[in-house]
């Protein structure tokens, strides 16, 4: 049991699926999972542990933003011995190239957070995706035939702008898209040796105002979530 999750010690598998929304990780696990046991509820974020075509795996809500993912990541990789963290979640495109349901793999987080800095002393302002999670989805993305754009994201600490022009650091860095979480995670794993990937589902495309509806969101995100589930069979 750590401060902020529940569970008891071997309740928390060595992969676990990260979204958002405690209640997309309660849909994914009725809906995905096999002998599902509901093992943390702490604060009505909900951690999941079941099975998916036999590989145990944990789906369990990381929150909004920089400090609650990186909360939640750093207790699971430290508490539980967890080995790879995969979030899956929405982005919002910052480019017409991308379409909405458009499936992304971050490469690297961009961000203008002090996240990684205050925490680990790791003054780069742009981080990779750490260990083989990323290569994994990839190549089980190639054998299913789904399509998958590999990229550079902007992860953001806010999500209203005054300015509502592309931020410098997504610009330099070429960012197709911006979302609240990677880069904290991928600090907290590439500190401590962990895997760690971000897997996204484009909800959104700001240039043009393109969106994906709240009744349509639980459909467009399946693609994404069976791809991190069969990627999860090979970690």
């Amino acid at each position: 049991m750590s401060v902020h999750i529940a569970a008891q010690k071997g309740q928390i598998a060595k992969t676990v699926l990260q979204p958002g929304d405690p209640l997309r990780a309660k849909y994914i696990a009725e809906n995905f999972l096999e002998d599902i046991k509901l093992v943390s509820k702490t604060r009505n974020v909900f951690y999941y542990t079941g099975l998916y075509k036999g590989k145990e795996v944990t789906v369990g809500a990381s929150g909004m933003g920089a400090p609650s993912i990186g909360i939640y990541s750093y207790e699971l990789y430290t508490e539980y011995d967890v080995d790879t963290i995969i979030r899956i979640g929405t982005c919002g495109g910052y480019t017409s190239e991308l379409n909405v349901y458009d499936l992304l793999n971050v490469e690297n987080a961009a961000s203008e957070s002090t996240y990684a800095k205050y925490s680990w002393e790791i003054e780069e302002d742009l981080l990779p995706h750490q260990g083989k999670a990323f290569s994994v989805i990839n190549d089980t993305a190639r054998n299913l035939s789904k399509e998958l754009k590999t990229t550079n994201i902007h992860t953001s600490d806010i999500f209203y702008r005054k300015n509502p022009g592309i931020p410098e650091i997504a610009k330099k860095y070429n960012c197709s898209a911006v979302e609240m979480e990677a880069f904290a995670l991928f600090a907290n794993a590439q500190y401590l040796g962990k895997n760690a990937a971000t897997l996204l589902t484009v909800s959104d495309i700001i240039p043009t105002g393109e969106y994906i509806s709240a009744d349509q969101r639980e459909q467009a995100l399946t693609p994404m979530i069976e791809l991190a589930l069969e990627a999860a069979i090979n970690l």
